[in-house]
């Protein structure tokens, strides 16, 4: 699976991923930061990646139906700091691979 990691998020989600096995790149690898929602998902159509992010728009389904997409992970927790992310990021990351991920929010 390959995966772009928000600007939104830090950038060890991604060498989290790749230390999993998995293919990753950020946003801001990709000088998409500061891009709209519609450039930074017609890269991950193009490179068929799964978003990872922590824009809540994401997972609206009506904006955003994930059959048309390869795939949102969409992390929304009371705190968003560095340090909870990361440690939040290391424990769910062993859930990937268990379902279905892409076309999936």
């Amino acid at each position: 699976m390959k995966f772009k990691v928000d600007e939104n998020l830090p950038i060890e989600f991604a060498d989290l991923l790749t230390a999993r096995g998995y293919e990753a790149t950020t946003v801001v690898e990709q000088k998409l930061q500061g891009k709209s929602d519609d450039a930074i998902l017609d890269a991950c159509l193009r490179e068929e990646r799964i978003l990872v992010t922590l824009d809540l728009d994401f997972a609206d389904i009506k904006a955003y139906p994930p059959s048309e997409f390869p795939g949102f992970i969409v992390f929304r927790i009371p705190r968003q700091n560095r340090k909870i992310l990361i440690g939040l990021f290391q424990r769910a990351i062993s859930l990937i691979g268990q379902k279905p991920l892409e076309h999936h929010l």
